[in-house]
């Protein structure tokens, strides 16, 4: 079932090509997030009791261990799959939690942020997409809030792509640690992929401190999307968030 999930979830996060096969989602109307359960079977988990994004409340404070990220200059092309823009990386780049090494494979955007923090909307939330070699999905999101430019996005959307499913060769290999706040306090709660196939059991690890982006870099990945591209919140059901 892990094996089938990671498959499915690497034909639409890493292949967007391959968009046509899957079917047709999107956020609002009728094949909106209300609906996606209802569209195939591989969506029915987008009616669990354990979905992504949340409002992160019921904090809990907790000793976490530090997250450990060695990420290398990887991001190496750009791509529009239709529902963001995302950045795909070569090998080499990891997060180690809970023992377990996690390769970052891409990373992409929601506008506005998808999670909240205590009720707090961000105008911009970026996942960090991480798998382990045995599937398991783990996804580090960073907050932004308006203020000077952000330097991996002013060079990522130098090729920022108008249309969907061709990938682009970037320029400059972009670090994703280059994305991260100086505190790398976190929150942490268990949850799923916020878009179809909505697979749970995803770690969630959201970083306190956003860092900046501009308006007119909001403006610019707004003018490609043409519409917000979040989900709204899920019910916590009785869920709890820990946080260092």
């Amino acid at each position: 079932m892990l094996v089938k999930k990671t498959l499915f979830f690497y034909s639409i996060f890493f292949c967007p090509v391959l968009f046509a096969t899957t079917p047709h989602w999107e956020y609002s109307g009728k094949s909106g997030p209300t609906e996606w359960a209802k569209l195939t079977p591989e969506f029915s988990q987008c009616a669990g009791s354990n979905q992504s994004p949340i409002d992160l409340t019921n904090l809990i404070p907790a000793k976490l261990a530090p997250l450990e990220f060695h990420y290398q200059f990887g991001g190496n092309s750009i791509v529009n799959n239709g529902h963001t823009i995302q950045i795909n990386y070569v090998p080499g780049s990891t997060l180690k939690i809970d023992g377990i090494g996690f390769e970052l494979k891409q990373f992409h955007f929601h506008t506005p942020s998808e999670n909240l923090i205590e009720g707090k909307s961000y105008p911009l939330e970026g996942h960090l997409v991480h798998v382990s070699p045995s599937g398991e999905i783990a996804v580090v999101a960073v907050m932004f809030e308006i203020g000077k430019s952000n330097e991996v996005l002013a060079n990522a959307w130098k090729k920022l792509p108008t249309e969907i499913g061709k990938p682009q060769q970037l320029t400059t290999a972009l670090s994703a640690a280059h994305l991260l706040p100086n505190n790398r306090g976190y929150y942490r709660f268990s949850g799923s992929l916020t878009t179809p196939p909505c697979s749970e059991g995803v770690r969630w690890f959201v970083m306190k401190q956003p860092v900046e982006v501009s308006q007119s870099q909001i403006n610019l990945f707004k003018s490609v999307m043409l519409h917000p591209n979040n989900r709204p919140v899920q019910p916590l059901n009785g869920r709890v968030v820990i946080t260092n």
